[in-house]
């Protein structure tokens, strides 16, 4: 069964960096691609950013290209997600999703999930 558990939420003021971990157990995590999705309320689950099994490639969501950083260290089967230069429009539940496949896809529907983690940017 596979599990995911994020850590690093918290409350953050505008121009602040948050660094979000999910730590991954249930099956070999270095075959899969991974990602982070966000909810606000009121939203739907949104594609943030995702990385391939590797780590070689990584790919993100126009909203926060150039300002946050997936990464993941298969040794220690966990995922990050660096957070820069964040703005109060990034309030959100930040998901972790292992993916189903050895490729990243925005699609909500390919995905085992984490419970989430809160991220809240004040201004």
């Amino acid at each position: 069964q596979v599990q995911l558990v994020e850590s690093g939420g918290g409350l953050v003021q505008a121009g602040g960096s948050l660094r979000l971990s999910c730590a991954a157990s249930g099956r070999t995590f270095s075959n899969y691609a991974m990602a982070w999705f966000r909810q606000a309320p009121g939203k739907e689950r949104e594609f943030v950013a995702g990385i391939t099994p590797s780590g070689g490639d990584a790919y993100y969501a126009d909203s926060v290209k150039n300002r946050f950083t997936i990464s993941r260290d298969n040794a220690k089967n966990t995922g990050y997600l660096q957070m820069s230069g964040l703005r109060p429009e990034d309030t959100a539940v930040y998901v972790c999703a292992s993916s189903i496949f050895d490729r990243v896809t925005a699609s909500a529907a390919n995905y085992y999930w984490g419970q989430g983690t809160q991220v809240t940017v004040s201004s």
